[in-house]
């Protein structure tokens, strides 16, 4: 058995953004050799995301308002969490969204359903963030 390990950087631009991964992760995949096993992909920090669903617009907005709505940014007197900091709602928004995902790896593709990609989600942005893919296999 084979492994493949790659760290992804993503700086956004806003405070929350959603980015579409997957090709991403397909070129590690490519770079792996790996044809037949399991690709992990998972944000390596507290206040970010990784999740699979529809890349569609409407959708990634309803995603944000949604999670908005549940843990909103401000007031940020609102979480005990926010003392030097003002993410305390993005560490919830994560919670809701998840941490990784991990795809079956068959052919040397990724075995999605029907619409299926794979997303990186961010809460607390403006800086450098890193996502691990790692892919295990023959």
């Amino acid at each position: 058995m084979k492994s493949y390990r790659k760290e992804l950087t993503f700086n956004t631009p806003n405070r929350r953004d959603y980015i579409n991964i997957t090709p991403e992760v397909n070129a590690t995949l490519r770079e792996s050799g790996i044809r037949e096993g399991l690709c992990l992909v998972n944000a390596m920090h507290i206040t970010a995301s990784v999740f699979i669903n529809d890349d569609e617009r409407g959708l990634i907005r309803d995603f944000d308002d949604w999670l908005e709505g549940l843990a909103p940014h401000e007031p940020i007197s609102r979480y005990r969490h926010n003392g030097s900091e003002d993410n305390g709602d993005a560490h919830l928004k994560r919670q809701v969204m998840g941490r990784e995902v991990v795809v079956a790896v068959t052919a040397g593709k990724l075995d999605f359903g029907p619409w299926e990609q794979i997303f990186y989600g961010e809460f607390d942005g403006r800086r450098a963030k890193r996502v691990l893919v790692k892919i295990i296999g023959e």
